[in-house]
């Protein structure tokens, strides 16, 4: 491993803990939240997701935070006050050995490029399509089950976050060719506007998706934010030119190892009666019933009288 390549896990391994954090104290502090906290932490894992872009490639940075995720459960859960199920390990076992292959497979044939103009036109329309179609539907009154306008608005973020992400690495390399000459450029100066556009609606979009539960849009918006890099940098910067056939295996095994963990963290634990409940119920239904005693009317009976 490269030093560069050391230096972009690091910064996103920290900036994964930082958005885990935050998504923990949005979900437990939902009635009332201390927004200076979640933002401080938002601010910080997004700074520190810059940090990793600025030395290391999308294709290596975006499937990193699924890191969140296996931070974020078993943080959630020291909070609420209970143990680590053994579902929750696995999961995290699987999420990180899927995302070390992906990393070994993928972290030295990805060079890091930048969006030309017209890929910054088309990358701009298109995700912002997408994410008015699906936080457009979440925020409507449709029928069906609850969880479904979270899963939607995660999606949203995560393709927010995901453009905002593409957006940022190719002002960075902008200035790094340029200078800070560059942002006088319209072109570099809309771009990077438009990155703290998608920024900020990333971060209100997964707010609004953690109102519906953590675990489920948690896991959406893991899953929705490096397969929209991947898409980005597949369709847009031909990340997957350099690859042989034995790393694209090794790189789609990862993936589906790493997916099959993030949902082990976030399937739903089925509830079961503790033997104790069992033995009460057991012990009720032994007991005979008893007929209920009528109780007598310990009134008096009026006498009536007839007067002719």
């Amino acid at each position: 491993m490269t030093g560069a390549l050391a230096v972009t896990v690091l910064l996103a391994l920290l900036s994964a803990m930082a958005y885990a954090l935050a998504a923990v104290v949005q979900e437990r502090l939902a009635a009332a939240p201390r927004w200076w906290m979640i933002i401080g932490l938002n601010g910080g894992g997004a700074l520190l997701h810059i940090g990793a872009l600025a030395y290391g490639s999308l294709a290596v940075v975006q499937p990193l935070g699924a890191l969140t995720l296996v931070v974020a459960l078993p943080v959630g859960a020291a909070v609420a006050g209970r143990r680590v199920r053994r579902r929750e390990w696995r999961g995290a076992v699987a999420t990180v050995g899927g995302l070390v292959a992906l990393l070994i497979a993928v972290g030295t044939a990805a060079p890091a490029r930048a969006l030309t103009d017209r890929q910054v036109v088309l990358l701009v329309l298109a995700s912002g399509a997408l994410i008015v179609a699906l936080s457009g539907r979440a925020y409507r009154a449709v029928p069906g089950p609850a969880r479904l306008p979270g899963l939607r608005l995660a999606a949203a973020g995560g393709t927010a976050f995901a453009a905002s992400s593409a957006l940022t690495q190719t002002v960075l390399l902008r200035i790094g060719a340029d200078g800070l000459a560059a942002l006088e450029r319209p072109m570099v100066a809309g771009t990077t506007l438009t990155v703290v556009a998608l920024s900020a609606a990333g971060l209100l979009l997964s707010q609004a998706a953690y109102r519906y539960g953590l675990g489920g849009p948690l896991a959406t918006l893991t899953i929705a934010n490096p397969v929209a890099a991947a898409g980005i940098g597949i369709a847009l910067l031909g990340l997957g030119a350099g690859l042989t056939w034995d790393a694209l295996l090794a790189a789609g095994a990862g993936a589906v190892l790493a997916t099959v963990g993030v949902l082990l963290l976030t399937a739903p634990e089925r509830v079961t009666a503790r033997p104790t409940c069992r033995r009460s119920m057991r012990r009720a239904r032994r007991r005979p019933r008893r007929n209920p005693v009528p109780q007598r009317n310990r009134r008096p009976a009026t006498r009536v009288t007839s007067t002719r």
